[in-house]
């Protein structure tokens, strides 16, 4: 591991829900991610309803010496939290931790990859 990958870390920022088990599937992801890149720190955050919170989420990473933080949307659709409520979140994080290099990433609904993926699943239902 090379000093530059010790640096960066990736946050799923997702919805939050009040039924514990939403948060499953994001989790499976993180874990996913950890056991492609071992040496790349990853956490959930969540924007309402779920801990922990993305500026929590950022001060753990900040805290661990991270210099670079991927926030990856995990949204579906763009609807106000993707277009509104993370940027401005981001806005303030970008003020409180001007020694971290955030990227913001696209939500993950607008990644072709992911859209052929599940275009692939739906189809795994019918007899092509």
């Amino acid at each position: 591991m090379n000093a530059s990958q010790a640096q960066q870390g990736i946050v799923l920022f997702a919805h939050g829900s009040r039924d514990p088990l939403w948060r499953l599937p994001i989790e499976a992801v993180a874990k996913q991610i950890q056991a492609l890149s071992p040496q790349t720190q990853v956490m959930c955050a969540f924007l309402e309803l779920t801990t922990p919170d993305l500026p929590t989420c950022v001060k753990t990473l900040s805290d661990s010496g991270l210099s670079h933080i991927a926030v990856v949307p995990m949204f579906l659709g763009i609807g106000k939290h993707a277009r509104e409520d993370l940027p401005e979140l981001m806005k303030q994080l970008e003020a409180d931790y001007p020694h971290i290099e955030f990227d913001l990433r696209r939500a993950i609904g607008e990644e072709p990859s992911l859209t052929l993926a599940m275009a692939q699943i739906a189809l795994k239902s019918i007899d092509l």
